[in-house]
């Protein structure tokens, strides 16, 4: 299932977040499900002292789509996303375990990364083959690729956090969308990603997935450490 964590390193709420997704990252606690996480730090704390440095528009943007298609009244963080369709805060940790579970028993269709190549003449620019199974959903998807650090650390020195050292796991650099996915059909396509000055195939995790369009349901997510 792929666990989304709307957060700032402006927001004093966060950093415990930031931890709980590092452990769902590492102890995967939910038997027979891999938990595939990203975390996507939004920019509308950026005004209050402390510019976040992986924030992005793109980020705000998705989180508000949620909650026009959750029911959410206005964009908080922390804030979790599961699958799609769930929402959950750290204010109620029953909720995000229940969430969950609730997730696990969601079918899925597979989705696959294979063939993730560095290019020859240009060692920022990957390629990669994306594929994900027959729709069976009554909706058309739109596939999306991530491209997350691994391992981020940042000393903020000002806002609700200055003076704090905060850790981060899977920090969405780019997040793009590489095709369709219609009802009734499946995906095949290779795509292209050109990594930022400080990546390596060392220091990421791709993430492909498909998803209803207009922000709806997961319908299948896969994870790659090239």
């Amino acid at each position: 299932m792929l666990v989304e964590l709307f957060t700032s390193e402006g927001c004093s709420s966060c950093p415990p977040a930031d931890v709980l997704l590092q452990r769902l990252d590492d102890n995967q606690p939910i038997p027979g499900t891999q938990l595939i996480v990203l975390s996507e730090h939004v920019t509308y704390w950026n005004q209050e002292g402390w510019q976040d440095p992986n924030s992005s528009p793109v980020f705000t943007y998705r989180q508000s789509q949620y909650e026009s298609s959750l029911g959410v009244k206005e964009p908080y963080t922390p804030q979790f996303i599961i699958d799609g369709t769930q929402s959950a805060s750290l204010e109620n940790l029953k909720n995000l375990e229940d969430a969950l579970n609730k997730a696990k028993g969601n079918a899925k269709i597979p989705v696959r990364i294979s063939n993730v190549t560095v290019d020859r003449s240009n060692p920022q620019v990957l390629h990669a083959h994306i594929e994900a199974d027959n729709n069976p959903d009554k909706h058309n998807a739109d596939v999306y690729l991530a491209v997350a650090l691994n391992h981020v650390e940042s000393q903020v020195l000002r806002g609700e956090n200055g003076g704090k050292h905060l850790i981060h796991v899977a920090v969405v650099q780019q997040l793009d969308k590489v095709g369709k996915l219609p009802k009734g059909k499946s995906f095949a396509q290779d795509v292209q990603v050109k990594l930022k000055a400080n990546e390596d195939l060392k220091s990421i995790r791709l993430v492909a997935f498909a998803q209803e369009t207009a922000q709806g349901k997961l319908l299948g997510v896969s994870m790659q450490k090239p």
